[in-house]
């Protein structure tokens, strides 16, 4: 396995606002990256910054693809799901994406096709886990709507007007199992 790179052994926080610098910059400038950690006392060169800006654009241009195919799936096939799981699995998904890149460019390192498929199965594993939870949380929210919807049928055929949200929310109550209150 190949040492950490000098980049990954700055501290946090240097390499958080380097991170930044790198993103400010448009992905470039990388001789004046070079030379602000000079002045910081960190001896890195413009190559090495340079190799880790594209690795940084790289990555957040995979976490970009996965927000932007999220969004437009969300739009051309909306199912009400919750956002924040949606989130939740993108963020995954780009996390399992970046894990298999850097797999992939491990300088001098050849990855046992054994130990990819390991890799590979556990990332699949975990994927049909969330997709699991996804679908268990949309079926209960549809459900969820398909009860509300017949609270509110009933209001009506007992006359009364459901006025606002709150208000019909109020009287859904009445008709909703405890356990979905």
């Amino acid at each position: 396995m190949p040492p950490p790179s000098k980049i990954d052994q700055l501290p946090e926080d240097v390499r958080s606002e380097l991170d930044a610098l790198i993103i400010d910059n448009g992905f470039g400038g990388y001789v004046g990256l070079s030379e602000w950690l000079a002045a910081k006392g960190f001896e890195i060169s413009k190559t090495t910054v340079g190799a880790y800006g594209q690795k940084l654009e790289r990555r957040l241009a995979a976490v970009k693809a996965s927000t932007e195919a999220a969004r437009l799936i969300a739009a051309a096939a909306p199912d009400d799901a919750d956002e924040r799981s949606n989130a939740i699995i993108s963020l995954v998904q780009t996390e399992i994406f970046d894990a298999l890149l850097c797999m992939q460019e491990a300088p001098g390192e050849e990855v046992n096709p054994a130990k990819r498929v390991e890799v590979l199965g556990k990332a699949a594993k975990n994927i049909a886990t969330l997709t699991r939870a996804s679908i268990a949380r949309n079926k209960w929210a549809a459900e969820l709507r398909t009860k509300i919807a017949a609270a509110l049928e009933a209001l009506k055929k007992e006359g009364f007007d459901t006025g606002t949200l709150e208000e019909a929310e109020k009287r859904i109550n009445i008709y909703l199992p405890a356990n979905n209150r």
